[in-house]
């Protein structure tokens, strides 16, 4: 359960530093329903970039952003559906996209669902603690984010192995930046960090989002809620709904597919993970590539009992699908198998981590032998738009993408199997 324990003075101090600062905390209700935001907060966001560290900025955590850069408003949920030109299966695969989240991924919001609670409680005080976020990547620039727009330090641990991008920017922002060592598979030494630092400083509090409930609790109440909407605005009278998919990591985003199976009795909830690193299949070994998902370990949040299914990923298959998604020659042969051009446009919506999602999707999809009337749902936590260097270093490693990659790479999807697949 999440501590509701209050800490009468602490909160007092944590108003007046509220006040001083012009920062007002949004509800889970208006994050749902962004219309609900007061108006002059609403008037505030015309002139405020959706990356820009201004406190209004936490009223747009919310999957129905706009989809600009800047200044923009609030509208429906922002999702696409994955046809079966490019998935290789019948069913209709929705995938929520997290680009338009502030920091561009949708972690900013499992953050604040961890640090609102110790802040309106008292249990957390900005102007005399710093807030540690420990992370593969998302989380911690959520976190860094999050608190840079609530006026107080913090500190990002992240693997040393993950993309510039992300360092570049939580150089930026993040009061302490540590990479440890290793890569996306690497937690327990993400973990050891946050215990030398526990052992030796006084002047932090570690936001765990592998055990904190604020997690789940978010993407329960704001992404479930969000999924829901996507579905019922692109199901027809006889469609079914067949079940969310989401990446382990911390296990928060799993949540979404908790509300699901009690709002769609029958639907199931599969996770998954990268078949490098098989910790819910085979007791976690090994490194892999799809940045965004950690691994080798369960989390406390992970309700294992409500998990239905587990389906493992090639993270090699992720990498060229990378390329096929993105390099010029790959969408123009997207084009040949039938995709239309203005999807194969927004397929940098897919960061690695959402690329895995779709994979997954279509593997159980594939599984269960889904029709035109069933639907899938999955997450894109994040986009391309942190992971440019990825395409620079595949093309140093491997060569100009050819033609010829390039229907060797369609090909892949489409033969995507049910293997390593976990019932």
């Amino acid at each position: 359960m999440i501590d509701l324990t209050k800490n009468e003075s602490k909160i007092r101090q944590n108003a007046k530093h509220c006040r001083e600062r012009k920062i007002k905390l949004p509800t889970f209700g208006q994050m749902q329903n962004p219309e609900t935001i007061p108006e002059e907060i609403k008037d505030d966001l015309k002139n405020v970039g959706l990356w820009e560290t201004h406190p209004s900025n936490l009223f747009r955590i919310s999957w129905k952003n706009e989809p600009v850069s800047e200044g923009g408003g609030f509208g429906g949920v922002n999702y696409i559906v994955i046809p079966p030109e490019l998935s290789g299966v019948k069913a209709k695969i929705i995938a929520l996209v997290g680009k338009w989240f502030p920091t561009g991924a949708h972690k900013v919001g499992a953050t604040y669902g961890c640090l609102a609670p110790a802040l309106t409680t008292g249990q957390f005080c900005p102007g005399e603690t710093k807030a540690v976020w420990p992370s593969t990547g998302n989380y911690c620039r959520g976190g860094a984010y999050v608190s840079s727009l609530l006026g107080c330090d913090s500190i990002a641990i992240l693997p040393e192995n993950m993309s510039r991008e992300r360092f570049e920017w939580l150089e930026k922002v993040a009061g302490e930046v540590i990479a440890t060592p290793g890569c996306e598979s690497n937690v327990k030494e993400i973990f050891d960090k946050c215990w030398e630092l526990k052992n030796t400083r006084n002047d932090i509090q570690i936001f765990n989002q592998f055990e904190e409930f604020g997690n789940p609790l978010w993407h329960y109440m704001v992404t479930g809620k969000a999924a829901e909407e996507a579905l019922k605005q692109e199901m027809g009278v006889n469609s079914r709904f067949a079940g969310a998919i989401s990446s382990s990591g911390s296990a928060g985003s799993m949540a979404f597919g908790y509300y699901l199976k009690e709002k769609f009795p029958g639907s199931k909830l599969a996770v998954a993970e990268a078949l490098q690193c098989p910790t819910l299949l085979n007791n976690g070994f090994g490194d892999h590539r799809i940045e965004g998902i950690g691994d080798k370990h369960v989390p406390w949040i992970h309700d294992c009992k409500n998990t239905d299914m587990v389906i493992g990923v090639d993270d090699e298959t992720a990498v060229r699908l990378l390329r096929l998604f993105n390099e010029d020659t790959g969408r123009e042969t997207l084009a040949h198998y039938g995709v239309n051009p203005e999807l194969a446009k927004q397929l940098d919506l897919l960061g690695i981590s959402g690329i895995g999602n779709v994979l997954a999707a279509v593997k159980f999809a594939k599984y269960y032998e889904l029709t035109e009337d069933d639907y899938v749902i999955t997450i894109l936590t994040d986009s391309m738009e942190l992971y440019g260097s990825r395409i620079e270093e595949l093309t140093a490693e491997r060569g100009a993408y050819t033609i010829i990659d390039a229907h060797k790479d369609m090909q892949l999807m489409m033969d995507s199997g049910i293997e390593n697949v976990w019932n």
